[in-house]
């Protein structure tokens, strides 16, 4: 069953990483690194983008809410409403640190982007 824009309800995480990532003017400006599951509470914790770095070293992780990705077909990928300098600016770890979180960089990310968390 598809949702209220026309997408199905259910993805595979395998499918979602490597993804790009369109910024408000339509640029690419990244790639879903993985996606981040909370296992006690069964919700997404967020997406992580990736916004670059140099073979993987340097580069620090945008944990962004999953509601706020929208898949374009005709992109082949998620367009987000932010732009390149707003997530530049936004909430960025290491993917370590994404990994060990309990919740708090969750609600740091859903605070900066102004997301509402569910209960």
């Amino acid at each position: 069953m598809p949702t209220a824009s026309g997408h199905t309800r259910v993805i595979a995480a395998s499918k979602v990483k490597g993804t790009s990532i369109y910024g408000t003017d339509g640029h690419k400006i990244g790639s879903v690194e993985d996606v981040f599951l909370d296992k006690m509470s069964n919700n997404i914790l967020f997406a992580a983008l990736g916004l670059g770095g140099f073979l993987g070293i340097g580069e620090k992780f945008h944990p962004v809410p999953w509601s706020v990705l929208d898949y374009d077909e005709t992109k082949g990928g998620y367009v987000i409403p932010y732009s390149k300098e707003e997530l530049k600016n936004a909430p960025a770890f290491e993917l370590s640190e994404l990994k060990r979180n309990d919740g708090a960089i969750r609600d740091q990310a859903f605070t900066y982007y102004k997301v509402d968390k569910l209960q």
